[in-house]
């Protein structure tokens, strides 16, 4: 173990600098392209690029536009990660609206009598909740790369909300999952369960509360949200609930600006979200591994053993090293280099699968479906990729009454408890435990690619299974993949714990199933699909514009115009 530990030290000192910015075009397509969860908010970011804005306006309009029609999946009660890239300076960042944990915090009041995780507590109502980003997100994007005022951007949301929006059946099955839970609130139940029961298809669903909710935010910015009658009627009505939020822990929530994680494979040049979300890291680690091999020439089976095997790798390395990195010191730099992968490609063997069992703790290192995404490119050439959620689908289940704000469950992402699991599945230490004002773990990952003739705006709900689809999609990207096939494209994931490859239906043969058990993997076929893709690619040679929205969504809408 000593021995591996000053390895490590040495591999950390030789570890070159994070790649400087990734190149981007300064001139742009000429057109737009917008691929989100739900038709009615594509068609919001169309609305505000039309009045003048830019894909950063656009974003901002989205965002709120999902968080009334697709509350399930994100909204102002949560928060997310906007990974901007802007064509007039190439300036790339990464806005931080992660949500934190309050300042009375206490891991012990999520623990049953017997010290195990209640899983009632960390995912289901007020004490659940981390303080929301969002609202505060969507203020800072407007007031820094917006053009356009954000009420001219927060209008579509608005009228979405207080005029109604038709129930799909993609929202019906998300309230079904949570019925019994929504119903234990008032403001919950009269929303989304009036009269007991959900909206029949294709009736409207109104919020007007929501709806005087983000007029407020749109007049007063910051502080229609975050202090004032809103703040106030948040705090009071957490604390009815059982939960511990105070005036001050919203009064105090601040935007964070993050350099985005970068890295490379082969020719291409990579932006990702860097911690607090794992996704990035994630992502660098396993390109990195893979960068290793001819991976186009290689067999299916042999492809997807591979993929596990780096998968297993650096999801091991999540578990027991990452978390917010103004809370903890992380070796990014080493968890992201290729001396460090082609340490870890070292021990894989083409024939044989290695137990997760038998990796060393990450320790030794010193140093949700259910989520929504979207990705955007301007006429001028301005991206923005954005990944939003509130956790569990409808979150906590609460919605505070008077406010419209259904709270995220959040805090059910920081390691409550020490190595046991998640709703995801995921473990977790120290690194990620809950103290007051953290930003809990996350494996958002929206992502851009930049390559000489391609560039790929990408990114997916699916909780611990994002970076593995976005994963997905980048390679079949980097294989000359049009979005509409890759974000539809059958998947396949693994996460170090569980020791098992999760599959979707027809993901695998049978002989490539029965080859990999052969290989000593376990295979499980998921009898659902996952995730929820929106892509859009810019063909840099034809300054076309291409892009998809995953139809396992059902709503979703990619459109170019």
């Amino acid at each position: 173990m000593k021995r591996m530990q000053g390895w490590l030290a040495l591999l950390v000192l030789g570890t070159a600098n994070l790649l400087a910015a990734a190149t981007q075009p300064t001139a742009g397509p000429g057109h737009a392209a917008i691929a989100s969860a739900h038709h009615l908010a594509t068609d919001a970011g169309f609305e505000v690029l039309a009045a003048g804005g830019n894909a950063f306006d656009a974003a901002v309009a989205v965002t709120a536009a999902l968080a009334v029609v697709e509350s399930s999946s994100s909204g102002i009660g949560g928060g997310g990660f906007w990974l901007l890239a802007r064509a007039s300076d190439g300036k790339q960042v990464m806005i931080d609206g992660r949500e934190l944990a309050p300042a009375a915090v206490d891991a012990k009041r999520y623990l049953d009598a017997d010290g195990k995780l209640d899983r009632d507590r960390s995912i289901n109502g007020a004490l659940a909740a981390g303080i929301p980003g969002e609202p505060a997100a969507l203020v800072h994007i407007a007031q820094h790369y917006g053009r356009l005022p954000l009420a001219k951007s927060l209008a579509p949301a608005i009228r979405l909300a207080r005029e109604g929006y038709p129930m799909e059946a993609r929202m019906a099955s998300m309230l079904a999952m949570r019925k019994d839970v929504m119903l234990r609130y008032p403001a919950s139940r009269a929303v989304f369960f009036p009269h007991g029961k959900a909206p029949k298809l294709g009736a409207l669903i109104r919020q007007p509360d929501l709806a005087k909710t983000l007029e407020r935010l749109a007049v007063q910015g910051f502080d229609g949200f975050y202090r004032g009658p809103t703040a106030t009627a948040l705090v009071a009505g957490v604390r009815a609930e059982g939960g511990n939020w105070s005036l001050d822990d919203l009064a105090n929530y601040r935007v964070k600006e993050r350099e985005p994680l970068r890295f490379r494979y082969h020719d291409f040049e990579l932006i990702s979200a860097s911690p607090p979300s794992s996704g990035g890291v994630l992502l660098a680690t396993i390109l990195n591994i893979l960068e290793g091999y001819d991976f186009a020439a290689l067999s299916r089976v042999d492809r997807v053993h591979l993929m596990v095997e780096a998968m297993r790798r650096a999801y091991r390395d999540r578990s027991y090293i990452l978390g917010d990195p103004d809370a903890v010191a992380m070796p990014i730099k080493l968890l992201t280099s290729k001396a460090y992968a082609a340490g870890l490609r070292s021990a894989i063997r083409l024939d044989r699968a290695t137990p997760s069992s038998a990796l060393p703790e990450g320790a030794v290192v010193a140093g949700g479906t259910d989520t929504t995404h979207f990705s955007i490119i301007d006429a001028e050439g301005n991206i923005a990729a954005v990944t939003a959620s509130v956790n569990l689908p409808m979150g906590s289940g609460l919605i505070v009454p008077g406010t419209g704000v259904l709270l995220n469950n959040e805090m059910d992402d920081f390691a409550l408890a020490a190595n046991q699991a998640n709703a995801y599945g995921l473990i977790g230490t120290d690194a990620n435990a809950p103290k007051p004002g953290k930003r809990m773990l996350s494996t958002m990952s929206p992502t851009i690619a930049f390559g000489k003739d391609r560039i790929a705006v990408i990114g997916t709900p699916g909780g611990s299974r994002i970076a593995t689809m976005v994963l997905l999609g980048l390679i079949d990207f980097f294989e000359g993949g049009a979005p509409a096939d890759f974000v539809a494209a059958k998947r396949i994931h693994h996460q170090y714990l569980p020791d098992v490859i999760s599959a979707e239906a027809g993901a695998l043969t049978a002989e490539e199933v029965a080859a990999l058990r052969a290989h000593g993997h376990s295979v499980s076929e998921s009898e659902r699909p996952w995730g929820n893709m929106n892509a859009v690619v810019w063909d840099l040679r034809s300054q076309q514009l291409t892009a998809g929205s995953d139809p396992r969504g059902l709503v979703g809408k990619a459109e170019v115009r």
